[in-house]
């Protein structure tokens, strides 16, 4: 698989990646992270930052849960590792936060890890559908 190929996957798998996680933080858990969050959130989100993580994450996503489904032309693969990339990196936030974070909720910690690892399951699988047809 080429470099071009990577490329117009990274740039498919974008909107599958910001259709998912904004219906999750706009839609289902808003008022979960409002009531739980609402003395550590910012009056408006910091764009810039946001946007670096999603494209930096969604990168992680394509090497870690992706290209080795692709490889092993194996769906199961890709939301194996998709799940085990959300499951690691959200818990990595969540842990990190509830350690160093003064009242930090035990419930964002599990519901954001499993959420995290629901995220990437469905991220791989969708990449992997549309890498598959571009392949």
């Amino acid at each position: 698989m080429s470099l071009f190929f990577w490329i117009k996957l990274y740039l498919f798998t974008i909107p599958v990646f910001f259709a998912i996680d904004m219906v999750w933080l706009g839609f289902v858990a808003r008022n979960f992270y409002k009531t739980n969050l609402h003395h550590l959130l910012s009056p408006e989100v910091n764009w810039p930052a946001a946007f670096a993580f999603y494209f930096i994450y969604i990168a992680g996503i394509l090497i870690f849960a992706v290209r080795p489904g692709l490889e092993a032309q194996s769906l199961v693969r890709a939301c194996l590792f998709g799940a085990l990339f959300g499951f690691f990196t959200y818990a990595t936030y969540d842990l990190t936060n509830l350690a160093t974070l003064r009242d930090w909720p035990v419930a964002v910690v599990v519901v954001d890890i499993a959420w995290g690892t629901v995220l990437c399951t469905l991220v791989a699988a969708g990449s992997y559908l549309i890498g598959a047809r571009l392949n």
